[in-house]
């Protein structure tokens, strides 16, 4: 039987579904985009969970709108905050690793990282 605290969290569940499902991609694949997926898919998990843990039902947003200055009628605006500025490093991580990869490709012409880290071995590097 399920309990009501399960129901009740089923964003935080979903988020933990997702990161285990992208740091299991990042573990197995061999495939470099693929791990690139896999840790996009990681981040996404984490700002899920933030999102649900910082919204309040029945709460607005932190914007002052007629006078309300309490603070029970706000959520808290620090995982918002949170949220966005790991949005912006993500995609710039993100950028830096599909051009790290394109690099790659161009230079061993595969994007198994076996067969990459076997080249570097013969390479002596």
């Amino acid at each position: 039987m399920i309990g009501t605290n399960f129901v009740a969290n089923y964003g935080e569940e979903i988020a933990m579904i997702l990161f285990g499902i992208g740091f299991a991609n990042l573990l197995l694949q061999k495939n470099l985009i693929k791990k690139i997926i896999g840790l996009n898919i990681m981040d996404t998990a984490v700002y899920l969970f933030l999102a649900e843990k910082g919204y309040i039902s029945g709460r607005a947003a932190p914007i002052v709108v007629n006078g309300v200055q309490s603070v029970e009628a706000y959520i808290n605006p620090i995982p918002s905050g949170l949220v966005l500025t790991g949005i912006v490093v993500s995609v710039s991580v993100s950028a830096l690793m599909l051009s790290l990869t394109v690099r790659l490709y161009k230079r061993y012409h595969t994007l198994d990282l076996d067969e990459i880290s076997s080249r570097l071995k013969k390479e002596g590097l």
